[in-house]
């Protein structure tokens, strides 16, 4: 099974349009999105073509292909307009021997780990930085933000495959391969 990994579309109906047209360009099985879909938040500018109604109208109708996590722009109001579960805190991926823990980052990260094995993966977006590390003895991974990327990352997203997480960026690069098993 193929997963695409996306955080922070942010209300950005452009980069939604990008996010769907990798989605179908990889073949992937699962969109998972870890979180702040809708909302730019008061911390960051408007993103591109910001339209949260075109992106309502985007995600809805992949609603039995999109698992989600709770960002910390998300809300109540979100999920009455979302035809799909956006509220859990985290999901697990089962990968058999080890385990992904996907969360937004706002409660549990990168300096706040939730309680996991040596091997498992901690997948988190918030931060806008993409990134892949070792933190004691699990593995902390963030996709970036597909709208507002920071520190010079790119937008983009990640895919899972076969054990391996690779990153993407809009153009089709792929700067960064992580393979955990």
């Amino acid at each position: 099974m193929k997963w695409l990994i996306a955080s922070d579309i942010h209300g950005s109906a452009y980069y939604c349009k990008k996010l769907l047209e990798a989605f179908e360009t990889e073949k992937a099985h699962r969109l998972l999105l870890l979180g702040d879909i809708l909302y730019h938040g008061p911390r960051n500018d408007l993103p591109r073509e910001y339209a949260p109604k075109e992106v309502i109208a985007m995600l809805n109708p992949l609603k039995d292909s999109i698992t989600c996590v709770c960002g910390n722009c998300d809300t109540e109001v979100d999920q009455m307009v979302l035809s799909f579960p956006i509220l859990a805190d985290y999901a697990i991926i089962d990968l058999g021997k080890n385990i992904v823990f996907a969360t937004h980052g706002h409660k549990f990260g990168e300096d706040n780990l939730p309680p996991l094995k040596k091997g498992d993966v901690l997948l988190c977006g918030h931060t806008h930085v993409s990134k892949c590390t070792s933190v004691g003895d699990i593995i902390y991974m963030n996709p970036g933000s597909v709208s507002i990327p920071k520190e010079n990352t790119p937008h983009g997203y990640m895919t899972l495959e076969d054990g391996e997480f690779r990153w993407h960026d809009f153009e089709g690069n792929s700067p960064m391969t992580c393979k955990i098993l």
